[in-house]
């Protein structure tokens, strides 16, 4: 699919907004960077692919901010070689910043048109997450855990207790917590029972919503 020098230039003075912004890790701007965020929005509102803003997606979905998206990445802090799990494949934009990291990425989606529509258009532009998955986000995938990294790109009513036991030792879990508006909060695995928990301020998304919803 075609990266236009119009794009190309648009991305550039993205990242130098997310910059100013507080986003500071090199790896998470190089990826805002490589990725074209016009490949996965909304055909009738390509034109504002590099507004810092969420817009809608098919299935009353949203395609995440891009500062949300490297803000919640930054958190992850990846490092080479993680095994990440994504919950919330959405648009699938996350997903290709996080490829840019590490090739182990594990995703989950519970809207099915979505997940078709993303399938075919990783294909198309040639994305290979290891594993891509139509389910129940909120069970996690407990057959191929533990994972380093967790990330939860919808608002979750409650803190998901399931996605902090699939965590390995030193792992960490990245998800927005609330009902309206959401806290941001980052929980490290310490110890088998153990969580260390950081906030990070407030922020909105669409529901984290399970197979019962």
């Amino acid at each position: 699919m075609e990266d236009s020098i119009k794009f190309q230039g648009l991305r550039r003075h993205l990242v130098k907004l997310l910059k100013s912004k507080g986003i500071d890790s090199k790896s998470v701007l190089k990826a805002v960077g490589n990725v074209p965020r016009q490949h996965f929005m909304d055909p009738s509102l390509i034109n504002f692919s590099y507004e810092d803003q969420a817009y809608p997606i098919i299935s009353n979905q949203t395609i995440s901010q891009p500062f949300t998206v490297a803000f919640q990445t930054q958190l992850l802090e990846i490092e080479i070689g993680n095994k990440i799990l994504e919950i919330g494949t959405g648009s699938g934009y996350q997903t290709a910043i996080l490829l840019e990291l590490s090739p182990d990425i594990y995703t989950i989606e519970r809207q099915q048109k979505l997940f078709k529509k993303t399938q075919n258009l990783f294909k198309c532009l040639g994305l290979r997450p290891k594993k891509t998955i139509f389910g129940d986000g909120i069970l996690g995938l407990p057959n191929d855990a533990p994972f380093d990294r967790i990330l939860v790109t919808a608002g979750a009513s409650k803190v998901p207790k399931t996605l902090l036991s699939q965590l390995k030792m030193g792992g960490k879990l990245v998800v927005p917590v609330g009902l309206k508006d959401q806290e941001m909060l980052r929980f490290t695995r310490v110890a088998e029972k153990e969580f260390n928990k950081e906030s990070f301020g407030k922020f909105r998304f669409v529901p984290l919503l399970n197979n019962k919803n």
